[in-house]
C-alpha cells in the first residue's frame, strides 16, 4: 500500500465511524505561543479539549504535518526518527472513549477491508494501573496476556512523567500498539491517549477526573507505511526513498541504506523535506525562533554534503522531488516551488561563504592546539567557532580530522549549556494544554462578539480584566497597564497584518479607559491601555468607541494593500505571492516572494496600476463563505495561514478577491492616492514594498516639491528643469578635482615604490615585496602594486591597509612566476584567513577583505610565508 493510499484509507475509515475529516493544521502555528512548530495532531484541537468556545463537532480525524527537533541527532541514524513527519489521528471531545478507540484501532489494523495486518504480530502496552484498557484488549479483542504489557508512567502516561512529576493540566493513560517485523523486532505504530484527568499539584491526590473524557490518538504515517511495504526503515518507503536517491545523485554517489554515506543522505532527505514545507508557509531562514530552526536544518543538511566533498549549493535541486512526492496530500506545495528553491539556494550560498570566511579562525584554533603540544581542539575553541562563524560541531570535527585532530565534545557541551542558561534558550514551553487566565476568561464568558464591521461605537459588558499578568475581578488602579475584555466590541484586534484599534471605554459616571492597542487571544479581544478616571469592574456596562479618523486611515491602507497585491500579479508575476503585510493609518508595507529587486520602471508601473484602480472607484464588497467555496471562487490566501471553515471574502471590483478579516472601504476611490515610497529586500527571496495612502501620500509629494524648491535655491538654477544640467556640471568639476588629487597621490606612491623595491627580500632571483600601507584606499593599493610590477620583475607583491575598521589586501605576481607554481589568489586567501576574511581572483592579481585590523601584520606575514614556501619548493 502506497503512503498516499494509507493516508486516505485512515481518514475514510474514521469518517465511516462518524468523525469529521479536518484538514491538516499549519506547520507553524503563529497563534500559539507555546510551540514553534505543530508537534502533534491534537494541537489544533486545544480549545475543544479544554472546553473553550463553541463545540461544533465531538469527534474528528486528521492527517497532521508535524515537526519536532528534540531527537534531531537520531535522524538518519535510526530507522524511524524524523524532524518532519505526518501523524494520523482520531479524536473525541467528550464523545466515544476507550472501548471504541481500541476496538476501532483493531478493526482498522486487521480488518480485511482495511490494512489486513497479521493479528498474531500485534502486541500492545497499557498503563500499569489501567485495568479498563487491559480488559478491553484481553476480553473484547481477545489478546492473550503475554501480548499485553503493563508499563509505568514514563512509558504509558501522557504527558510523560504524570501523575508523579508531570506538568499540571489535562493528562491520562495511554495504550501503545506495536507490530513485529520479520526479524522479530517491534515497531510502535499507534498510540491511543485517554485524557481523563486534570493534574494539579503533587501526588497522591493530584489527579481529578475530567467532566468529559477525551480521546487523542496518533499513528505515524511513515512508520505504518514501512510496515505495509515490508521495509525495515521509514526512509525506504515510496514517499522517502526516491528523495534519498535524488539526494545521492546530486552528490554523485549511489544510495544504499547500509552504505557508509547512507546516514548522511537520509539526514539530507529528511531536512530538505522539512525546510521545503516551512518555507512554503513563509518561514524563511533567519536568526530567531522558527526561522532559526529552519536555518539550522538547512545548514545541517548542507554540512552532510560538505563533508562528502560537495562545495557548491545542491539542496535546492531537491525541492521539485519533494513537491512531486508530497503533492497528493499537499497540492499547494507546487504553487511556491520557485520561491522555495530560490530561498534555499541563497541560504546555501551564504553558508558556504560563512565556512570560507571562518576557515582562518579554524586554522588559528589548529595552530593554538599544536602550540600547546596537543591534538584535541578545546571545547571553548569549538564553541567560539560555533557562535562567531556558525560552525556546527560536525564541521569542526570533520576539519579537525583532516589535521589528525579531535574535538573536546564534553567541553563544547559545557559551553553550550552555560550559554543556554545565560540566554534563556529553551524557554518555549513544550506543554500545549496548560490553562492560563485568558483561557479561563474565554471558557467562562465565551468569545468576544466583533461589531466593528458595521459600527465604530457600541455598548459592551466587561467580562474580564487582566492586570500584571493576572485575572482581576474587583477593578484596577488608574495609570496601571491593563487589558479589558468585553462581551462585544467595535474594536478590531490586531490580525492579518492590520494593527489593532485605539479609542476609549466609558460609562455614564465618567469612567474613562484609554485604549492604546487591541490584541486578540483566539477570538477573545483585549483592549490594552490605562484607566484615566473612575473605576472598571467585571460586569460593568461601558460604551466602546473607536478612534474613527485612525480607523479610516487604516481602511484606506488595507484596501490599497489588496490593490497592490493585484498590481504585483499584473506587473511582476503571479508567483509574487504575499509573504506578510503591515497595515497602519495611511501606511502599509507588503512583503512578497521575488528573487530580485524590482526595477524603477516596474515600481512606476505598480503605482500606475494601483492608482488607476483607485480612480475607477470600484465597489468593495464582503461575503461570508465556506472555505472550499472561497478557494473555488479564486480567492487568494496566504500559505501557512490558518483559516476557519467560514471565511470572509473581500472583493474589489472584478479584479481582486482575497480571504481577509480586516476592515475595508466601500469603494476603491476612497483610498484617494497611493504613493510607493520604497522597495527593498527583507530576506532571502522576499522583497518589501512600502507605500502611503490618503493624506500621508499627499504630504509626501508636497515634501518632495519643497525639497526640489530648496535645491533650486542651493544650486542656483533658474528653474527645476535646469537641475540635471547643473548637477552634471558640478559632477564634472568634482571628477576633475579627484583626477588632480589622484595624480598627486600617484606621485607620492612612486616615491614609496623605489624604497620598497630596494629593501625587498630576494629569493632565487625573485623580489618579495610585502608592505602595510597606511590609510591607502583600494584604488591606491592597486596603483601601488601596478607600479611595483612595472619597475621590477620577477616580483611577488602583497600589500594591505586598514581603513574604517576593515582590512583590504591586494596580491600580484609577475607572469613568469605563475609557471613556477605561485598564485596571487592563493596568497591573498591565506593572508585574509588570518584576519578573519576571504577573497581571491586571478593567479596574477587578487584581492581580499577581512574583519580584524589588528591581525593585518600577521596576515601579511602569512602571505610572505606562502611566497617563500613556493619559491623554495
Amino acid at each position: 500500500m502506497k503512503t498516499d493510499e494509507l493516508r486516505e484509507m485512515f481518514l475514510a475509515f474514521f469518517e465511516e465511524h462518524g468523525c469529521v475529516r479536518r484538514p491538516s493544521d499549519v506547520l507553524v502555528p503563529r497563534d500559539d505561543p507555546t510551540v514553534l512548530f505543530t508537534p502533534a495532531g491534537m494541537n489544533q484541537f486545544k480549545n475543544e479539549f479544554l472546553g473553550i468556545g463553541p463545540l461544533e463537532f465531538t469527534r474528528a480525524t486528521t492527517s497532521q504535518k508535524c515537526l519536532r527537533t528534540g531527537d534531531i541527532g537520531n535522524v538518519g541514524v535510526t530507522a524511524y526518527h524524523h524532524t518532519f513527519f505526518e501523524m494520523l489521528g482520531n479524536f473525541s471531545f467528550g464523545d466515544y472513549f476507550k472501548d471504541e478507540a481500541i476496538c476501532w484501532a483493531w478493526e482498522f489494523l486487521v480488518g480485511a477491508r482495511w490494512l489486513g495486518l497479521d493479528a498474531e504480530r500485534i502486541t500492545v502496552s497499557v498503563y500499569q494501573d489501567d485495568d479498563q484498557a487491559y480488559d478491553i484488549w484481553h476480553q473484547k479483542i481477545g489478546l492473550s496476556p503475554d501480548r499485553i504489557r503493563r508499563d509505568d508512567e514514563d512509558e504509558n502516561f501522557w504527558p510523560a512523567g504524570a501523575p508523579s512529576n508531570g506538568p499540571d493540566g489535562v493528562c491520562g493513560p495511554c495504550s501503545e500498539i506495536f507490530y513485529t517485523d520479520g526479524d522479530g523486532g517491534e515497531v510502535e505504530i499507534w498510540n491511543l491517549v485517554f485524557t481523563q484527568f486534570n493534574r494539579v499539584g503533587g501526588p497522591p491526590d493530584n489527579l481529578s477526573p475530567l467532566p468529559k473524557q477525551n480521546i487523542d490518538t496518533g499513528m505515524g504515517l511513515e512508520r505504518t507505511a514501512a510496515v505495509l511495504q515490508g521495509v525495515s526503515s521509514n526512509f525506504e518507503i515510496d514517499s522517502l526513498k526516491p528523495l534519498c536517491i535524488a539526494a545521492a545523485e546530486t552528490l554523485d554517489v549511489n544510495y544504499r541504506f547500509e552504505a557508509p554515506h547512507g546516514r548522511a543522505i537520509r539526514r539530507i532527505a529528511d531536512h530538505i523535506r522539512a525546510v521545503s514545507f516551512c518555507i512554503h508557509e513563509g518561514v524563511m531562514p533567519g536568526t530567531e525562533k522558527e526561522n532559526y530552526v529552519v536555518r539550522q536544518l538547512l545548514r545541517r543538511a548542507q554540512l552532510e554534503g560538505y563533508i562528502l566533498g560537495r562545495r557548491q549549493p545542491f539542496l535546492h535541486q531537491l525541492v521539485p522531488t519533494v513537491v512531486e512526492l508530497m503533492k497528493a496530500g499537499y497540492p499547494d506545495l507546487g504553487q511556491t516551488i520557485e520561491n522555495v528553491t530560490d530561498a534555499i539556494e541563497k541560504e546555501e550560498s551564504q553558508f558556504l561563504e560563512t565556512v570560507e570566511r571562518g576557515m582562518g579562525r579554524f586554522e588559528q584554533c589548529v595552530e593554538r592546539t599544536r602550540a600547546r603540544g596537543e591534538s584535541v581542539i578545546s571545547g571553548q575553541d569549538a564553541f567560539d567557532l560555533h557562535q562567531t562563524e556558525g560552525f556546527f560541531m560536525e564541521l569542526t570535527e570533520a576539519l579537525a580530522g583532516q589535521h589528525d585532530m579531535t574535538v573536546d565534545q564534553p567541553g563544547f557541551e559545557a559551553c553550550m549549556q552555560q550559554h543556554r542558561r545565560k540566554s534563556g534558550s529553551g524557554a518555549f514551553a513544550d506543554a500545549v494544554m496548560v490553562e492560563g487566565p485568558l483561557d479561563s476568561i474565554r471558557r467562562d464568558a465565551g468569545d468576544t462578539e466583533f461589531e466593528g464591521y458595521q459600527a465604530l461605537k457600541a455598548r459592551g459588558r466587561v467580562v474580564g480584566i487582566i492586570s500584571d499578568g493576572q485575572r482581576v475581578e474587583d477593578g484596577i488602579d488608574s495609570q496601571v497597564p491593563a487589558a479589558i475584555i468585553l462581551d462585544r466590541t467595535p474594536f478590531y484586534g490586531e490580525a492579518g497584518g492590520q494593527v489593532g484599534d485605539q479609542g476609549t471605554l466609558a460609562d455614564e459616571q465618567g469612567t474613562l479607559f484609554q485604549v492604546v492597542d487591541t490584541q486578540r487571544h483566539g477570538d477573545l479581544l483585549l483592549h490594552v491601555g490605562e484607566l484615566q478616571a473612575g473605576q472598571l469592574r467585571v460586569g460593568q456596562e461601558v460604551t466602546a468607541e473607536v478612534n474613527s479618523e485612525r480607523r479610516q486611515g487604516i481602511r484606506r491602507a488595507h484596501s490599497a494593500t489588496h490593490l497592490l497585491h493585484h498590481a504585483l500579479h499584473q506587473v511582476v508575476s503571479t508567483s509574487a505571492t504575499q509573504r506578510g503585510s503591515k497595515v497602519e493609518q495611511d501606511a502599509l508595507r507588503f512583503d512578497f516572494a521575488h528573487k530580485q529587486a524590482l526595477t524603477a520602471e516596474e515600481v512606476r508601473q505598480l503605482e500606475d496600476v494601483v492608482n488607476q484602480r483607485i480612480a475607477e472607484g470600484a465597489v468593495v464588497s464582503t461575503e461570508l463563505m465556506d472555505l472550499e467555496d472561497a478557494r473555488q471562487a479564486g480567492a487568494m490566501a496566504l500559505f501557512g495561514e490558518k483559516y476557519p471553515d467560514r471565511v470572509r471574502v473581500v472583493r474589489i471590483g472584478d479584479f481582486s478577491i482575497e480571504l481577509c478579516g480586516g476592515t475595508h472601504l466601500e469603494n476603491s476611490g476612497q483610498v484617494g492616492f497611493c504613493k510607493i515610497v520604497s522597495e527593498e529586500p527583507v530576506g532571502k527571496g522576499v522583497r518589501r514594498l512600502a507605500a502611503l495612502t490618503g493624506p500621508r501620500a499627499i504630504a509626501r509629494n508636497r515634501a518632495a516639491e519643497d525639497l526640489l524648491a530648496e535645491l533650486v535655491v542651493l544650486l542656483k538654477t533658474p528653474q527645476p528643469d535646469d537641475l540635471p544640467h547643473r548637477v552634471t556640471v558640478l559632477q564634472n568639476e568634482l571628477r576633475e578635482a579627484k583626477r588632480q588629487l589622484a595624480k598627486q597621490s600617484s606621485q607620492n606612491v612612486a616615491s614609496v615604490v623605489e624604497q620598497l623595491i630596494a629593501e625587498a627580500e630576494l629569493h632565487d632571483g625573485v623580489r618579495i615585496v610585502v608592505y602595510e600601507a597606511p590609510q591607502f584606499s583600494r584604488d591606491a593599493l592597486r596603483d601601488l602594486v601596478d607600479q611595483i610590477r612595472e619597475k621590477s620583475t620577477p616580483v611577488a607583491v602583497l600589500v594591505g591597509t586598514a581603513v574604517d575598521g576593515k582590512v583590504a589586501l591586494t596580491a600580484s605576481i609577475s607572469k613568469s612566476l605563475v609557471e613556477r607554481g605561485l598564485s596571487a589568489s592563493e596568497c591573498v586567501k591565506r593572508a585574509a584567513r588570518i584576519a578573519g576574511g576571504g577573497g581571491g581572483g586571478r593567479p596574477e592579481l587578487a584581492e581580499a577583505g577581512a574583519r580584524f585590523p589588528d591581525k593585518l601584520p600577521a596576515a601579511l606575514q602569512e602571505g610572505a610565508a606562502y611566497y617563500r614556501e613556493q619559491l623554495q619548493s
